[in-house]
């Protein structure tokens, strides 16, 4: 079999990176290694501000540009992924008020941010200093995206479920070559599992466990993303999803009861209604030391790229980081440099 792109990693990194190849006609087939776990478990929130520190996220026009790949996505594959939610910042304090007004008064905040405080109306919610509005957000379903995208590729015969073996892998001066596969270029996005690639795994790749709850709460009618201590997203059938945790010494994907008691906490403090949990989720984020993802060549390697190292902002870096990596291979246009792995080369 010969492909223009040979791609190891299922995950969200995986698929944007196919939707550039299959926009621009390459041929192409996908190990699914197992690195969708992640993406499947993830919150899927898309959101241009750090709401800690009421700041920009890097380069959040040029991302927020690109998330209409989603959109293409839901016509491929006949789905309705992409959830356009507003997110409302709880305010803790008057302090807090004061912050958000003069976040809006900067250039680079005043369309992303309401200057308006919104009040609490909800008698479910504990909110007496109101809220402040994210504009330009949502919710990707990253678990029906990924389930639909693996059926296409399935159905495509572009999807090979083995795992990958590093061993077998032959790169010469000409090309990928694979147990029968060749290839002009081969994308490792393997997310966290990329500790395991002898080929890239000097990177400095750390990964963050984070674990979610799924609550049922009838009586909270909640419309939109709450953010206070924790993130409340609304799902159909009276659902919300809860979290999420940021764990840097356990790399299981196991949940455990200290992260869901330490969830239930934060919950119990804004919402004034009863709920159950209905679920308990866990996964790696792949994160970098500097907090910045890893797009770009091998140092000595030729045809042999990564994209990865996303965190906990995926949903949003995906596309427009997809994009930069196919102009680097195919066009020759230079990736930004805060991202590039010869950073740490």
């Amino acid at each position: 079999m010969e492909v223009d792109y040979l791609i190891v990693g299922s995950g969200l990194a995986g698929i944007l990176f196919c939707e550039q190849l299959r926009a621009n006609r390459h041929s192409h087939v996908v190990f699914n290694d197992g690195e969708y776990a992640a993406t499947r478990v993830a919150s899927g929130l898309y959101n241009p501000v750090v709401l800690k520190r009421f700041t920009a996220v890097w380069n959040a026009t040029q991302q927020l540009a690109h998330l209409t790949s989603y959109q293409k996505l839901e016509d491929l594959l006949g789905v309705t992924i992409d959830h356009k939610i507003p997110i409302y910042r709880l305010f803790n304090s008057v302090s807090e008020q004061n912050n958000w007004f003069q976040a809006c008064d900067q250039p680079i905040l005043s369309s992303l941010l309401n200057p308006t405080i919104i009040p609490c109306e909800n008698p479910n919610i504990n909110a007496p200093y109101g809220f402040g509005e994210v504009l330009h957000t949502g919710r990707v379903d990253a678990k029906l995206l990924s389930t639909s995208y693996l059926n296409y590729l399935k159905q495509n015969q572009q999807l090979i479920e083995t795992p990958f073996d590093y061993q077998r892998l032959k790169i010469t001066d000409k090309g990928i070559s694979y147990e029968g596969i060749f290839a002009k270029y081969l994308v490792f996005a393997e997310g966290f599992r990329m500790l395991n690639n002898p080929l890239f795994n000097a990177l400095p790749l750390q990964g963050t466990k984070g674990q979610l709850i799924k609550i049922k709460a009838p009586k909270l009618k909640l419309r939109h993303i709450l953010k206070g201590s924790v993130f409340v997203i609304p799902l159909p059938m009276q659902e919300f999803l809860v979290g999420a945790t940021y764990e840097w010494k356990d790399k299981t994907e196991k949940p455990t009861e200290d992260s869901k008691n330490w969830l239930l906490a934060k919950l119990q403090r804004i919402l004034k209604c009863d709920f159950e949990i209905t679920d308990h989720y866990a996964g790696i984020r792949p994160t970098v030391v500097d907090r910045k993802p890893l797009v770009g060549a091998h140092p000595d390697l030729p045809f042999t790229y990564t994209l990865n190292g996303f965190g906990s902002r995926g949903v949003l870096l995906a596309p427009y980081l997809a994009k930069m990596l196919y102009n680097f291979i195919e066009l020759n246009e230079p990736i930004d440099l805060s991202v590039d792995v010869k950073r740490f080369y």
